[in-house]
Formats: structure tokens, sequence, C-alpha cells
């Protein structure tokens, strides 16, 4: 199996940064890109109705979003990328994948640009030193890079 770089894929302005890196990277090396999108989940027994419809129109969302980056990725990267869905925490979602693929090798996420920080994920991730039970190299692209840097540096 080809190496794996995982992108998060948040709505962030710094994330398509981070894409386009990792789509480069995948290229130059023979990769594929991974693309994980964490949607959230409510538990409220009461409205239960109400929330597996909001549910399955996040899921919808996502599938539809992953489809259109997917292409971006496909192009860039010349391979199809793979498309991740998961519930709940950000973090916990990002472990969780980590854990059961073993083929994701690298971990690509793009720093808040403009002074407004590492972002949430980088944040967490250094506060706890890794991701849980495996060691993952992370990447950490300047979010601020335009296409001509990303090309040069991937």
């Amino acid at each position: 199996m080809p190496r794996k770089f995982l992108v998060v894929v948040d709505d962030s302005p710094e994330f398509e940064t981070a894409l386009r890196y990792a789509a480069r990277r995948a290229r130059s090396t023979g990769g594929r890109v991974a693309l994980l999108r964490v949607i959230g989940h409510g538990s409220d027994a009461h409205w239960s109705g109400v929330r597996d419809e909001i549910d399955r129109q996040l899921r919808e969302e996502a599938e539809a979003l992953l489809m259109r980056l997917g292409e971006e990725a496909a192009d860039r990267s010349g391979a199809p990328p793979l498309f991740l869905i998961e519930e709940g925490d950000p973090l916990a979602a990002l472990r969780k994948v980590v854990d059961e693929d073993p083929d994701i090798k690298i971990l690509i996420l793009a720093s808040g640009s403009g002074g407004r920080g590492p972002g949430p994920l980088i944040s967490a991730i250094l506060k706890q030193g890794s991701l849980g039970g495996r060691k993952l190299p992370v990447t950490i692209v300047p979010g601020e890079l335009s296409d001509s840097e990303v090309e040069d540096l991937a």
C-alpha cells in the first residue's frame, strides 16, 4: 500500500494550504491523500428523531464536501484520495483514524495565519505530545503559503 498523508478537513482558511501540500507530497512520493472530516453528534434522546435527521444531513454535507475536495486532491496528487468521516471530538476522531490505519504515515496540518495562533488541533497535539498509542510524524505547514511556495517546499 502507498503511504497516506492525512489531512483534517475543517472550515479554517488554512485547510486549503494543508491540502495542497499533502497532495503535492503524495504526488512526489507515490503516496495518497486521506481526507478526514469530523462531524458533531448529539445525544439528546428526547429529540432523537430530530437528531437523527440532523446527523443524516451533516453526513450528506460531509460527503458532498469530500467529493468536491477529492477532485482537487486527485488532480494535484495524481491519485484518488481516501475519504473518512468520523463523529464526535476532532482529536478523538483523529486518534481513532490513525490507530486503525497503519498506512497513514504523516499528518499534515496548517498553522493559523495572521497571528491567530497555531490552531486548536496543533495546540492539542503539542500539549499532549502525541496522538495517543501510535507515534506519527506531524508536518505543520504555514497557513499563508502561496501555491508556488507549496510547490517549492513539497
